[in-house]
């Protein structure tokens, strides 16, 4: 029975309303001294209230998708994303193809296909799982020879890439705001930066391994171009993502304007995180720490024309002096735009406010041509 699954919610609540039920019912029966009347009364007690307990966490999983499996909560998560070796170069290996769930989403030309695929990276050597969203125009005769332009959407560490497809609905919004004319169609590639799990690599490239932002910034654009009808031009691509998926999507626009248009970081943090998860990032490396910090290298590299978006909120979140000292270090020909909450949190309540515009304005930066 899966983690995530209703059924399990729902036996989680039935055994939390019968114990209750049980204790109301038992409790007379229960209120003498003996030691076997105490030891019932603590153990429907503590039944009781562990069934109330595990109730309410399963409901809040399946809300915010913290974990999208047991194997994924007991820290035994083992998809693929090992670092392996291809001479030949990037690829997209399709596993699975999944049906909108929209009106008539059954017909892809109607409402667009979700296809899980693993994208193996020839340079970084690393391979990673993902989902690719292919808006309706994609399958329709009338667009056969169209191309369109991509974004990369990354997850928050150390979320699933399930998380975007059910808790963030990237696919489902797109879908949505095309349909009403709000931005134009686009290709959605959606994985965790967690490409080497369980460790969180903050998308760098790791002396010695993994060259984690070699394979978003370069292998990732070449396979799914190569794969699918995705243009291959800066101007064709963005990155997108929410807190480490936020800094990772910042900082990829920013250090690759040739190959990315626009990064919009949500909720995102300014400078790579270190401590038990990553391990040693940098092996010292003082240059290379300075460049996995943001507003260093606003200040200290170049430019491009690259496009951020960054989002912050005046009360809930951690990161609004650094959004705003972003803000601030921005210069042509770059640019910068920016989503101020009055009230949010870091969680999925608070991004599913933000992604809908976030995604028009990821639209109007990027061209299909």
């Amino acid at each position: 029975m899966g983690l995530t699954g209703n059924k399990l919610l729902v036996l989680a609540v039935l055994a939390a309303v019968s114990l209750f039920t049980a204790t109301v019912w038992l409790w007379p029966r229960l209120a003498r001294r003996s030691r076997h009347a105490v030891l019932g009364r603590v153990g429907l007690l503590l039944a009781a209230q562990l069934s109330l307990f595990a109730a309410v966490g399963l409901a809040a999983n399946n809300h915010f998708l913290f974990y999208g499996s047991w194997a994924d909560l007991l820290g035994r998560e083992r998809e693929p994303g090992v670092v392996v070796d291809h001479p030949s170069g990037g690829r997209v290996r399709v596993v699975e193809k999944r049906p909108m769930d929209v009106p008539g989403g059954h017909r892809p030309q109607v409402g667009g296909q979700i296809q899980k695929v693993v994208i193996s990276g020839g340079t970084s050597g690393i391979e990673s799982p993902a989902y690719v969203y292919l808006p309706p125009e994609y399958f329709q005769p009338a667009h056969a020879r169209r191309t369109f332009p991509a974004a990369v959407v990354l997850t928050g560490y150390p979320g699933t890439a399930e998380n975007l497809l059910k808790g963030l609905r990237y696919p489902r919004t797109a879908y949505e705001q095309a349909e009403a004319g709000r931005m134009q169609p686009m290709v959605l590639v959606m994985l965790r930066p967690t490409v080497a799990p369980p460790r969180d690599t903050e998308c760098v490239d790791v002396p010695g391994g993994p060259r984690t932002e070699t394979y978003f910034a370069r292998d990732l654009p070449r396979a799914v171009s190569e794969a699918y009808r995705v243009g291959r031009a800066a101007r064709n691509w963005g990155v997108i993502g929410n807190s480490t998926g936020g800094y990772c999507a910042l900082k990829i626009a920013l250090h690759h304007p040739d190959r990315f248009a626009a990064g919009a970081g949500l909720s995102a943090y300014y400078r790579a995180a270190e401590d038990v998860t990553t391990g040693d990032l940098f092996r010292g490396d003082a240059g290379l720490r300075n460049r996995a910090d943001l507003l260093w290298s606003l200040d200290h590299l170049p430019q491009g024309r690259s496009s951020f978006l960054v989002t912050t909120s005046r009360r809930g979140e951690g990161n609004l002096k650094g959004t705003r000292d972003f803000i601030a270090k921005v210069r042509a020909p770059a640019r910068v735009s920016s989503i101020t909450l009055d009230s949010g949190g870091h969680n999925f309540g608070t991004w599913n406010r933000e992604i809908p515009p976030a995604l028009v304005w990821l639209s109007g930066r990027l061209s299909a041509a």
